[in-house]
């Protein structure tokens, strides 16, 4: 897809699972990466995030690939971390055409058992995360009139999951956040669009899996329960989807949720 060659992503997350695979795909495509990621244990959930090691790590990936990758350790819900982050992309590269908002958690517990700190977690990481980032990109991308913004959702976005009814909001709230972005943003040439994996086989799984006593694919089964033999996708097959999204063969999608659900949504 060459007429991603050149172009800026921001991805938050970027560190390892589906982050840290965009990253690689789009620099593939040529296009140089602003990795961005807490790269450190939070409290909430408690098991273990991307690193600064998986930052450098990514990095060298990336420039082999040609490319250059600025590395920011950083909050999603510090709107300094992410001011900076955006600074240090606009003083090193030319602009920022593509933001994916990745950044996430995920727990189980019963709605009426979690505590006010999980939920705030989950819906500042999740959701106000995303907005805080975007605030900071949507103008760049307003005053050059283009860019393409994707919205990391999951199936928990479009139905109701059981014990993770704090994760389903956030991530029902990533579309409607898309859906309402896409109208403000469409005049600027500035798409939006959200995505919906099922499980996916990433460090997630194993660090659910370490708090629920389970197996990673257990944790899979347990949260999806697909239609295809699969327990999850791929962190490549998300990125396959992002990558047409950011290209010029998705130029006139936008407002639009793209399910990569290995038939669970058929269910």
């Amino acid at each position: 897809m060459a007429d991603l060659k050149d172009k800026v992503a921001l991805i938050t997350g970027a560190a390892h699972g589906q982050g840290r695979a965009v990253a690689l795909a789009l620099a593939a495509e040529g296009v140089h990466i602003v990795a961005f990621d807490v790269a450190k244990t939070l409290t909430y959930p408690g098991y273990e995030l991307g690193s600064n090691q998986e930052l450098q790590t990514l990095k060298t990936e990336c420039e082999t690939r040609g490319v250059q990758c600025l590395t920011v350790p950083g909050d999603v819900r510090n709107d300094e971390d992410i001011r900076r982050a955006v600074e240090a992309a606009q003083s090193q590269l030319p602009t920022i055409d593509i933001l994916f908002n990745n950044a996430g958690i995920c727990a189980y517990g019963l709605a009426h058992e979690l505590t006010e700190d999980a939920w705030d977690a989950m819906l500042d990481i999740n959701l106000k995360g995303a907005w805080l980032v975007a605030r900071r990109i949507i103008p760049v991308m307003m005053a050059q009139k283009s860019g393409v913004i994707i919205n990391n959702s999951s199936v928990a976005g479009l139905r109701g999951m059981n014990r993770l009814s704090h994760y389903a909001a956030s991530k029902w709230g990533l579309v409607g956040l898309t859906k309402s972005w896409a109208l403000e943003l469409a005049p600027y040439n500035i798409r939006v669009n959200s995505i919906h994996p099922t499980g996916v086989n990433t460090p997630m799984n194993d660090g659910l899996a370490a708090l629920e006593g389970a197996t990673p694919q257990e944790i899979a089964e347990r949260s999806a329960g697909n239609l295809l033999p699969v327990p999850w996708v791929e962190p490549e097959d998300v990125a396959a989807m992002v990558v047409f999204l950011a290209s010029d063969k998705a130029r006139y999608v936008t407002g639009s949720q793209f399910v990569l659900d290995a038939g669970l949504l058929t269910r």
